[in-house]
């Protein structure tokens, strides 16, 4: 029989075991967690000695795509700071007249380029718009992200400008993994400068009182947004440009005006994971199969840590909302024609964004709400540091850039899923109906948009 004192001994060597036990489950765990858990924050330890120098970005982008990278010297009529409306500083006035000229061109001849190389579009194929302004570092890298994405050459990409710019058309135009076609947004800022759209001498200063604006007779005294501002052109153009596009290609485009398979919607600083196409194509086709009344699929988010390993796999279906699901979105033209038919929503809503005036539409207009199927783990990114609503010190910061690419390499032996898993979110409450972020009260815009909406 084991003595007392043996007992107790071996209790004692029992429990210092199971501790020992318990801190090597729980390192290996941690460990794990660490592997399987990729970080998108800038804080991140896992991240934050990246070298994001553009050597060692370029070192990460095959040597045939290099050419997408590399600028060439341009006699510039100007110099950009950041990339912002209100930085532009010019050298020498740009002849207004010509770019007039030269985008009414464009828009009329509907050029597509590599249109002999590649098979004609039909009617499931994947339609990219995407949506840019001047920012061409950050396009220099979405092209190299979608040179990469297996499927690419069945696409059409379609860029859509809101300036024109020859550095970024030659880019554009140098593509050749795919068809190409470019539109130009005729009412720009560039394009009226002193002139609704644009700023003009006789409207309103944002800031000023109603009482003051009616006394001074301004143009647009009478229309103030719902927080008493007048409006500011540098953020009206994003939304008139938005619903622009959408109706051009839906609606006039001859590659385009007939089709009605996917169109996803992308801006000049997203960058796509390389099975973005084949998760498209899931989606897709599991929607078709299992979730009938979603309507949106959206391939980008906004979370900061991503597990590719447990989520590479998985979908998850919710109500459409426009903080959380406007990147990456796709849908085809049975959506857009509900969407169109709701333009009053749309244009009306004293909101300068798009994808809010969108959320505006499904809550109050569609008969069959917005119903979005996410990916949980993103295929689409947003790189842009500075923008109309960021600005940071240094705008030619790649460090973004980096962390995207190396999110990527780390998840790459989980993209390319064979199947998908559905889940659901759990909605708590009603979604709460809100009044707009305003700086759309001016009655101006509103009639600009209507007019640009071609059922």
């Amino acid at each position: 029989m084991m003595s007392s004192g043996s007992s107790q001994i071996w209790r004692r060597r029992s429990g210092i075991s199971w501790i020992r036990a318990g801190l090597i489950i729980f390192i290996l765990v941690f460990i794990w967690l660490q592997l399987n858990f990729l970080s998108f924050s800038g804080s991140s330890p896992q991240y934050s000695d990246i070298n994001d120098s553009n050597a060692a970005i370029l070192s990460m982008v095959p040597a045939v795509l290099h050419k997408f990278l590399s600028s060439k010297p341009k006699n510039a009529t100007h110099t950009r700071t950041n990339g912002s409306y209100n930085n532009l500083l010019y050298t020498s006035t740009p002849n207004i007249s010509d770019i007039k000229r030269s985008i009414a061109q464009y828009n009329l001849q509907q050029v597509v380029h590599n249109e002999n190389n590649f098979e004609p579009l039909q009617n499931d194929s994947i339609v990219i718009v995407v949506q840019i302004h001047d920012r061409i570092p950050y396009l220099r890298h979405l092209i190299v992200s979608l040179a990469q994405a297996p499927g690419i050459s069945q696409t059409l990409l379609v860029f859509s400008h809101d300036y024109y710019d020859e550095e970024m058309n030659s880019l554009v135009q140098s593509i050749d993994f795919c068809k190409v076609i470019q539109i130009f947004y005729p009412y720009s800022i560039q394009t009226h400068p002193n002139e609704f759209p644009g700023e003009d001498p006789g409207d309103c200063p944002r800031d000023m009182k109603k009482e003051q604006a009616l006394i001074k007779k301004c143009n647009n005294a009478l229309y103030p947004d719902v927080y008493g501002h007048y409006r500011e052109a540098k953020f009206t153009q994003t939304k008139h440009h938005w619903w622009w596009k959408a109706n051009r290609v839906f609606n006039q485009l001859e590659v385009t005006r007939n089709h009605t398979g996917l169109i996803v919607l992308l801006e000049e600083d997203h960058y796509v994971g390389e099975d973005f196409i084949h998760m498209l194509r899931l989606m897709e086709r599991t929607y078709k199969e299992s979730c009938r009344h979603c309507n949106v699929l959206s391939l980008g988010t906004y979370l900061k840590t991503y597990n590719y390993y447990a989520d590479s796999k998985k979908v998850e279906i919710s109500p459409w909302v426009s903080s959380k699901h406007n990147m990456g979105m796709a849908f085809n033209r049975s959506t857009w024609t509900q969407i169109v038919d709701c333009a009053a929503y749309f244009c009306k809503y004293d909101d300068y964004n798009w994808d809010w005036s969108l959320q505006h539409v499904s809550q109050n207009c569609l008969r069959q709400k917005l119903h979005a199927m996410v990916a949980r783990a993103p295929r689409v990114f947003h790189i842009g540091e500075c923008g109309v609503h960021h600005k940071k010190n240094n705008c030619k910061s790649t460090s973004v850039i980096s962390k995207v690419q190396q999110v990527l390499k780390s998840a790459k032996r989980h993209l390319y899923p064979d199947y998908l898993i559905l889940t659901y979110s759990t909605v708590l409450k009603k979604t709460k109906l809100r009044k707009g972020n305003g700086g759309w009260g001016d009655r101006r815009d509103h009639k600009l948009c209507i007019g640009m909406t071609l059922g």
